[in-house]
């Protein structure tokens, strides 16, 4: 297949749908590595907090860096590798949200309503968009074209999380609903930004 190598820090286009799926599962492997947040907060929240800008702050360093045909070892490298097709010559937002979205829960909740909202963004958000990819066959309306696969993964995954946490079957189920209705939200990155703070705010209301 023919393929386009992008100059000047672009991105490869041209990709297959096995490509694709490829992508998915780097992108989400990295996408899960936000599930240490909660366990990293718990021995330091403030450490955690500066480790989150700091990260944040370094990759939006590099994506500017790299589009303007600098690159940057292992990083550039990385998010060539995980884009999609719609970010190509793109600043590839997705880190920099997940990062902030991680952030935000620290910051707005306590724990452990900022535990479930992390945990939401990590396995809810991740696990649902891998196996949409992957599986999805039935689209639902409204959505942007994800899929009821990709949903109720989404549901289970927050569930089974939620459960761990607080130790209700209730509790964790609501949370999981509410969870799952926003992931389901068509908003491309921004889901990184929603699903934990509606998550978190929901967790804080349940949980108290």
């Amino acid at each position: 297949m023919e393929r386009t190598l992008a100059l000047k820090g672009e991105l490869w286009t041209g990709r297959s749908l096995t490509d694709e799926n490829r992508i998915e599962l780097l992108l989400k492997s990295l996408h899960l590595l936000i599930a240490f947040v909660p366990s990293l907060a718990a021995l330091s929240l403030r450490y955690t907090v500066v480790l989150l800008i700091l990260g944040t702050s370094f990759y939006g360093l590099c994506e500017a860096l790299r589009l303007r045909g600098l690159t940057i070892p292992l990083v550039s490298r990385l998010t060539s590798m995980a884009a999609r097709r719609r970010d190509a010559g793109r600043f590839v937002l997705g880190p920099v949200t997940l990062g902030l979205g991680a952030l935000m829960a620290l910051l707005l909740y306590p724990s452990p309503a900022a535990s479930i909202a992390i945990y939401a963004l990590a396995f809810g958000d991740g696990l649902s968009s891998l196996i949409g990819k992957l599986f999805g066959s039935i689209r639902m309306p409204f959505t942007g074209g994800k899929s009821l696969e990709g949903s109720l993964t989404c549901l289970a995954a927050v569930f089974l999380a939620a459960l761990l946490v607080c130790g209700s079957p209730l509790r964790a189920l609501s949370l999981a609903v509410v969870a799952t209705i926003v992931e389901a939200i068509p908003s491309r990155d921004l889901d990184n930004l929603l699903l934990p703070v509606i998550t978190g705010a929901a967790a804080a209301l349940i949980l108290r």
